[in-house]
């Protein structure tokens, strides 16, 4: 098994072109062409969880946060950052990181908070916009079932809980090529008319090679006329944060219980809300400030995210904000990644990391 193998396989559920524009996600440090020996995902990949990789004997480390932020201008051991990929390529361990790709994904770091505190009828709670794309392609009438079983296999047509969706239009296409052509159908230099349907797909970015080859490997024309467009749709399954239902509505005072005993936090800090009683709640694991009014735009009653600061707190007067801190909203993600990559993968260890990452401490 190779190191590609498994990341190539947490793709599918993160896909690289979902981060953010500041991130650094994918794989940090190592060969991905590597065999593999274990893994180990931890939330933060510190000098201490590398040597706990040592230890156990796994030479890929999946990690939530990238440890390679910024740029690195030397390798002198000055400071955390540096000594953990120092220790890390001198034992040819490997560091992946997936942080807001995994946000934004459908099943990601929100909605797993949502399946802790038993939400129902979950959704995205920031749909991603200009997101989707749309192919249209000139094809003959007579190979436009072929091109579109290509297609589909290499991911078009998918569309939220739906697969193979295309619109096909039947019309007519001239052509004429110069004496250097060798068309298809019809001869060089004389304008030919045929029979020819616009097919037209949704796909998502990060499957516009696999999209595009499938396009080209099946198409009969020397010069191939199509179009991608992107779409100004929100797309509902991917996006940052989550928002669902409890079971039942519970006061303010069980529902912020229920949260501190949810996430297992030192505290719970929350504003002075005038909600009394709670249903609707939305969730973004990490900094969430920034999406305190798409909470309120929602009608959730709550909304639970970290790092709120004191000024946040004065936007919590109709809904009740919480702020459960950083790790502990997202401490859930190491759980997703195993369960996720043991279904797959079973004939080598894959271990979350007992190394306690949490840089803040409660007294």
């Amino acid at each position: 098994m190779k190191i590609k193998e498994i990341t190539d396989y947490l793709e599918k559920l993160a896909p690289l072109h979902y981060a953010q524009d500041f991130d650094n996600v994918g794989l940090l440090v190592g060969d991905s062409s590597a065999g593999v020996s274990g893994v180990m995902i931890a939330l933060d990949c510190l000098e201490s969880v590398v040597d706990e990789a040592i230890e156990k004997k796994c030479n890929l480390i999946i990690t939530f946060h990238p440890i390679i932020f910024s740029g690195l201008k030397h390798l002198r051991e000055s400071d955390y950052v540096r000594r953990t990929v120092v220790k890390a390529i001198k034992n040819d361990i490997a560091i992946y990181a997936t942080h807001t790709a995994l946000d934004m994904a459908q099943g990601g770091v929100s909605y797993r908070m949502t399946q802790e505190l038993k939400l129902k009828n979950v959704k995205t709670l920031i749909p991603e916009k200009n997101l989707i794309k749309k192919i249209s392609i000139h094809v003959l009438e007579d190979d436009k079932s072929k091109m579109q079983e290509a297609m589909f296999a290499a991911g078009g047509g998918h569309l939220g809980k739906y697969a193979e969706c295309s619109f096909t239009l039947d019309g007519t296409g001239t052509f004429k090529g110069n004496n250097q052509s060798q068309p298809y159908t019809g001869q060089a230099g004389v304008r030919s008319t045929i029979k020819e349907s616009v097919l037209e797909m949704t796909f998502l970015p990060h499957l516009q090679s696999a999209v595009l080859e499938a396009m080209r490997s099946n198409h009969p024309y020397e010069e191939i006329a199509y179009e991608i467009s992107t779409l100004e749709n929100d797309y509902q399954h991917i996006g940052m944060g989550a928002i669902g239902e409890l079971e039942k509505e519970m006061s303010k005072d069980d529902f912020l219980k229920t949260v501190k005993q949810t996430f297992n936090c030192g505290v719970v800090r929350s504003s002075l809300s005038r909600k009394q009683t709670i249903q609707k709640v939305a969730v973004l694991g990490g900094s969430g400030a920034f999406a305190i009014k798409n909470a309120k735009q929602s009608g959730a009653d709550a909304y639970i995210t970290a790092d709120l600061k004191y000024h946040d707190f004065f936007q919590g007067d109709d809904i009740l904000l919480c702020d459960v801190g950083h790790y502990e909203s997202e401490q859930f993600t190491k759980n997703l990644l195993h369960e996720y990559l043991s279904e797959k993968f079973s004939n080598f260890a894959i271990l979350c990391a007992q190394t306690q990452t949490n840089p803040v401490n409660y007294i």
